[in-house]
């Protein structure tokens, strides 16, 4: 009985090996695959925290995937990152996105109106890039039309365009969803297979960042 007993504690040994052993097999991310590394890195807004950043176009439906899994990921945020969205411009037609995330922002509204927009464009074909359906659809929503309008106008609204012009070049994007962890590290939906596995590879890279801090 008690040989019976030693080899199945032996067992369970090499299964928990195996398994130890395939779980970090999980855990590795190879740069140019999972992740990339910036030719020039960025600063950060507060070098206290991991600066992790968001770069996504409201019309992308990879974004739009992502999206969710961000969102349930951010109630949980660690006290040690930061987390910021940021309206990439890779085209022209991309500014009108830029405007209402900023118009949405300024009014203090992106809590209840980010997901809004999101549902608008991809599940129910509204087209926000047409002005006169958004300030339409704004409204709907229960917003001032005419706040919206004159905030979306605005000049404070136009620097933040340009700021996102300049970070999309600055930050080397070449698609969205991107997320930059510390101004070092890049990966996206693209590359990080399922959305659940750029989580997975975000919460890697914040993890390899905050070694180095260390």
């Amino acid at each position: 009985m008690n040989r019976y007993k030693s080899l199945a504690a032996f067992f369970l040994l090499l299964l928990s090996v195996g398994l130890i052993h395939s779980s970090n097999v999980r855990a590795d991310i190879v740069e140019g695959k999972d992740y990339t590394i910036l030719t020039n890195p960025q600063p950060t807004q507060d070098s206290n925290t991991i600066e992790v950043l968001e770069f996504f176009w409201y019309g992308c439906p990879h974004c739009n995937s992502l999206h969710p899994h961000l969102k349930t990921w951010l109630i949980h945020l660690p006290s040690d990152v930061s987390f910021r969205y940021v309206p990439a411009i890779l085209r022209a037609n991309w500014v009108s996105a830029a405007k209402i995330f900023y118009t949405i922002e300024a009014i203090g509204i992106t809590d209840t109106l980010h997901d809004k927009v999101y549902d608008a464009i991809h599940r129910n074909k509204i087209d926000l890039n047409n002005e006169s359906v958004l300030l339409d659809w704004i409204e709907k929503q229960g917003i001032d039309r005419k706040r919206f309008e004159d905030t979306y106008h605005s000049f404070a609204v136009q620097n933040q365009v340009a700021r996102s012009t300049q970070m999309t070049r600055q930050y080397q994007l070449t698609g969205v969803p991107a997320l930059v962890i510390n101004g070092k590290y890049l990966t996206s939906g693209r590359m990080g297979g399922t959305p659940q596995d750029t989580i997975t590879t975000l919460e890697l890279l914040i993890e390899k960042a905050r070694e180095e801090r260390k």
